[in-house]
Order: C-alpha cells, then structure tokens, then sequence
C-alpha cells in the first residue's frame, strides 16, 4: 500500500511529466501526437519511479518510448529543476508503455463481432512448431 508521501510525490511528478513530454514532442515536430502520463508508482524509498504512457497514434508509441528512454537524463533533470522546492532528492525514472486503452478496445471489437477469428484466422498468432 502507498504512503501518503509516494502518492504526493506521484502527483507531482505526472503534472510535470506530462508538461515536459507533451512540450518535447511539439518541439521535436510531432504534430498529432497526444502523451499522457497514465500512472505514476514511486517505490518505497522514493529512489526509483515508475512512468506509465499511453501515446496516441498507436502506430508511433514504440518509437516514442524509445526516445523518452534515451532522453531519461534529460527529462530527469527538467522534472528536477520543475520539482527542485518540493524534492530533496529526484527519483531515477523508468519509462513503461501503458497499453491498457489499447488492450480494453481490442476487448470491445471482439465483443461487439468486429474481430472474429472465425471468419479472419489471420487475427490468431501462429503456433510455432518446435
């Protein structure tokens, strides 16, 4: 169960996040893409905080993540600066791809008979044969 103190820390650092990333993608001449900062976990000791995204198109998440992981230090000492009077010390940030939207509509095609397996059996992965 979180502390009051890690769920305090959370908020913070997903209003920053989601300023930093959203200002980095515009600026980076990504136009149409939507990154939200769906979940926030900072562990215990408060040195390590898990970021969950959700990237809008679908097409470009693997890519952004990819990016957002290889500008970690940046993005670190961006939120540190933003959290500098509320922090004493930064948690190390560890980017996740939150693809429960995602997970959620494919539930809701196959509900509704959109996605049938039956009529298109190319929506079944393949079994590999060992």
């Amino acid at each position: 169960m979180e502390s009051h103190r890690q769920k305090k820390i959370a908020s913070v650092l997903q209003l920053d996040l989601v300023d930093v990333l959203q200002k980095a993608a515009t600026q980076g001449g990504l136009r149409g893409v939507i990154i939200s900062v769906t979940k926030v976990n900072v562990t215990v000791d408060l040195s390590i905080a898990k970021v969950y995204l959700s990237i809008f198109p679908v097409s470009k998440s693997k890519e952004l993540i990819e990016g957002i992981m290889s500008n970690s230090p940046l993005i670190k000492h961006e939120i540190a600066q933003r959290t500098r009077h509320q922090l004493r010390r930064m948690p190390h940030l560890s980017f996740f791809l939150d693809d429960s939207l995602e997970y959620i509509d494919q539930i809701n095609r196959s509900l509704k008979g959109l996605d049938n397996p039956i009529n298109d059996p190319d929506l079944l992965d393949r079994r590999k044969k060992l």
